[in-house]
Order: C-alpha cells, then sequence, then structure tokens
C-alpha cells in the first residue's frame, strides 16, 4: 500500500477550515454608482451640464450689471428732476414774493421827467413805500406818489410830487412865487412863509406864465374856497396840495387842484439808481 503524501499544492480547503464546516464565500461586489451614496447624490457634471452653468453664470452677472447701470441712469434722473422741480419752486417763490412786495409793500419807479429836480433827476429810480402810511399820517415835505388825476396830460399812471398842504390849511402863492400856510380861521396876515431848502436856489422865483396861467396862480376847481380866488386855495379835509421842486416846470396842484387821500399810493424813501446816489430821500 502506498502511502499518500500531501502535496502543499493541493490542501483542500476543508483541511484549512476544518473538516465539515460549511464555508461562507464572500459575495463579490459588483462595481455600482449606487455602493457609494456620496457619490450617487452628486451626477458627474458631463460637457453639456458645464456648458450650460457657465452660461447662466454669464447671463445672471450681465443682468446685474445692466441692472446697476439702470438704477444709476435712474439716480442721475431722479436728481436732475429733483433739481429742477426745486429751481422752479425758488423762481415761483421769488415771483411771487416779488409780486406781493410790489403789490403790497415797496415799488420801484423811473423819474420821467424834471419836474422834481434837483430833488431826483430823469432817469432816477426810487422805493416807494405803499405801508408808509397805513402807520402814520401824510407829512408836509413828504414825497408822494399818486394817481394821476384824470385829464391831466401825460405818459405815466402816477406822478411824484411833494405835499405842501395839509387838509383845512390855506396855501396861498403870492407874486414872488413864495409859498404862504394859514390854518383854518387864520387871516392872511397871520400866515406864515413856508420855508423850503430843499429847492434849488432861485427856483421858488417863477416865470411871468407857465402856459396859459400865471405860474403862481392855482387853477383847480376842487379848492373849497368858491368862487376861485386867484393864487389861494382852501383844502378839504381829505385833500393835499401837492407841487413840483421845479416849480418853473412842473404840472401839479396849480393845475389839477389839491389830490384825494385815496389816491396817494405811497412815499418815496430812497433812491436806487444811480448807484453813485443811493441814499434816502
Amino acid at each position: 500500500m502506498s502511502e499518500e503524501r500531501d502535496d502543499p499544492k493541493s490542501v483542500s480547503v476543508d483541511r484549512i477550515f476544518g473538516e465539515g464546516q460549511p464555508v461562507e464565500r464572500p459575495t463579490p461586489l459588483t462595481p455600482t454608482h449606487a455602493s457609494s451614496p456620496a457619490h450617487a447624490s452628486r451626477p458627474t457634471p458631463g460637457p453639456a451640464h458645464a456648458i450650460g452653468r457657465e452660461r447662466s453664470d454669464g447671463d445672471i452677472l450681465e443682468a446685474e450689471r445692466i441692472e446697476d447701470v439702470d438704477k444709476e441712469a435712474r439716480a442721475v434722473q431722479d436728481n436732475g428732476l429733483r433739481t429742477l422741480i426745486e429751481w422752479v419752486a425758488v423762481v415761483v417763490v421769488a415771483i411771487s414774493a416779488a409780486l406781493l412786495i410790489k403789490e403790497f409793500v415797496f415799488q420801484a419807479f423811473e423819474i420821467p421827467s424834471a419836474s422834481m429836480t434837483p430833488t431826483v433827476v430823469p432817469g432816477d429810480r426810487i422805493l416807494v413805500n405803499k405801508l408808509s402810511y397805513n402807520f402814520g399820517e401824510i407829512g408836509r415835505g413828504d414825497l408822494v406818489v399818486f394817481d394821476r388825476p384824470i385829464e391831466t396830460p401825460g405818459d405815466t399812471d402816477q406822478l411824484i410830487k411833494r405835499v405842501i398842504g395839509l387838509p383845512g390849511e390855506t396855501v396861498e402863492i403870492r407874486d414872488d412865487g413864495q409859498l404862504w400856510i394859514s390854518q383854518a380861521g387864520e387871516t392872511r396876515e397871520e400866515a406864515e412863509l413856508l420855508e423850503e431848502p430843499y429847492l434849488a436856489p432861485g427856483a421858488d422865483i417863477v416865470i411871468p406864465n407857465l402856459g396859459t396861467r400865471p405860474a403862481f396862480d392855482i387853477w383847480g376847481e376842487n379848492c373849497e374856497n368858491q368862487p376861485r380866488e386867484p393864487g389861494v386855495c382852501v383844502i378839504g379835509e381829505d385833500d393835499y396840495l401837492v407841487l413840483g421842486d421845479n416849480r418853473r416846470s412842473s404840472i401839479d396842484s396849480r393845475s389839477f387842484g389839491p389830490v384825494a387821500e385815496d389816491t396817494v399810493v405811497g412815499r418815496a424813501v430812497v433812491r436806487i439808481w444811480p448807484l453813485s446816489d443811493i441814499g434816502g430821500l
């Protein structure tokens, strides 16, 4: 009988793991994406997917850039519109304020003639305070602007003259051109000479005739003394006798008589032109 020798190369599995014991052989794993959850949750990007994402990012960036440009353009437009509205508001307010001031407070006038020289001369511009007589009475010597009396020649709607006679007074222009003032109830002998330092030297000496009448006469029919006495005017209770400082060349109360208080626009307070002659009146 021959003796079997173990061949190391042919050693059975049973001898290794033990005879009669079942051997569990591991089931070979089939490579699949499902075996790796992390791998399965992230699909492998293909070329088409990569291109689509690149285009999407580019579109977003371009859209954001366009939106930013639009915002800047709208901001510039809004700023420009706001600035325009602000300037329009400023202009409207300024014009409204100027109109209100002109209507109720101050108004500028240009001197058109030489009737008030040397106090103001043609081309001078003055400011008239329209509120002046809301807080005080019209006084002798005031320079007043008033509405032109009806049928008085000239191209302007208002005239500027100096207040000479007050309500209730009697004004007399004597042959030498000087003015004499008397109060109600006083006689001619009680009248006082009116000092007029604002006149140029010799300006109170009138020429013999002014138009068709003596320059020292007072022609107005609305003087209280009727029938009219040449050179004498009794002033009504709401009237004022006004004369130009240039007695040789002025259409004033010698022509149209005393002026009513309600026709007085205001008091001339300051000369604003020319600049070299700016000052109070």
